[in-house]
């Protein structure tokens, strides 16, 4: 398969590489920066997980110039944040075939209409990524934990052969690539657990296990409630087994599990406040579900987009 990867960083660079990894001819080339491509040229692709394995590989990396001149692509990985989500489309259309599978990773659910109104639905898969990266200056990727799944399917609920043939060329590598006909039930969980995370991580500035340790566990479960009962109106309510999970995770006073919205703004940059908290918190909204911590969040949020935009931080 003939697989585009929009961007190098933390997402797109771990999943890029663990298929090189499991092939060395794989066919994957990186839609980067220049910036991006002069360091994957000097250094490579270079993973660090402790948990899974390190790996350094150099890789194909062209920048949008050079795009149009490319064959067509069996998938292309769409990853980035949701606030460079409309740069981001018109970077990958040219990639993008009758043929072509575009798979999006992004935070939350409110790019896919989007996705679907430019490319046709038939050419949109879902996506869930649980992974928790982060790019360093130097261009490492920092694998944070264990975590490294990917699951995508048709939004059709068809388990298509181009989506096994995706999956299988991971091949024996750590990540678990898995095609799944529920998509949009994975989907729409995922938005529950990451905006419950987002939202109280960014909004106390502490992990879970601080929060629950400072006597916030009741917190975290109001809040995973009321994202809970948005998804169940939406038509997704999560399952029985998802929720005793999270629920116990979120009263956890160990897990150091924060939000990459709450690392983000610890080094004053930019935040998808709109995309996933504001998100969920229209949703509440429009269905009459009172979740006053996804009120104040959102506007914590937006006050800190007023001191970073004033230079203030």
């Amino acid at each position: 398969m003939r697989v585009l990867i929009l961007g190098a960083g933390a997402m797109g660079g771990y999943y890029g590489g663990r298929l090189i990894e499991a092939n060395a001819g794989a066919d994957v080339t990186f839609l980067v920066r220049e910036g991006r491509k002069a360091q994957l040229a000097e250094k490579g692709l270079v993973i660090d997980s402790p948990a899974c394995g390190n790996f350094q590989t150099p890789v194909r990396a062209i920048t949008s110039a050079a795009l149009a001149r490319e064959k067509p692509f069996d998938v292309v990985l769409f990853t980035c944040k949701a606030y460079d989500l409309d740069s981001a489309l018109d970077a990958i259309t040219p990639a993008v075939s009758a043929t072509t599978a575009v798979l999006p990773v992004l935070n939350g659910m409110s790019h896919v209409d989007l996705l679907n109104s430019r490319f046709g639905k038939e050419r949109v898969w879902g996506g869930v990524a649980k992974i928790a990266a982060q790019l360093l200056p130097d261009g490492t990727i920092k694998h944070l934990n264990d975590w490294r799944a990917l699951v995508f399917g048709e939004q059709s609920g068809e388990i298509s052969a181009r989506a096994l043939a995706f999956a299988n060329a991971f091949g024996s590598t750590a990540v678990k690539a898995e095609p799944v006909a529920n998509i949009m039930q994975a989907m729409w969980e995922k938005c529950v657990h990451l905006t419950t995370v987002a939202a109280m991580t960014s909004l106390m500035r502490a992990s879970i296990g601080e929060i629950v340790r400072g006597g916030g566990a009741d917190l975290m479960l109001e809040a995973l409630k009321a994202n809970s009962e948005v998804a169940a109106r939406e038509g997704y309510a999560p399952s029985a087994t998802f929720q005793e999970d999270y629920g116990r995770m979120f009263t956890d006073p160990t897990i150091p599990y924060g939000a990459s919205m709450l690392r983000d703004i610890e080094r004053g940059g930019q935040v998808e406040s709109d995309h996933i908290v504001g998100f969920m918190r229209d949703k509440a909204q429009k269905y009459g579900i009172p979740a006053r911590l996804l009120d104040i969040s959102y506007v914590h949020l937006k006050a800190y987009e007023q001191r970073r935009a004033a230079g203030r931080l």
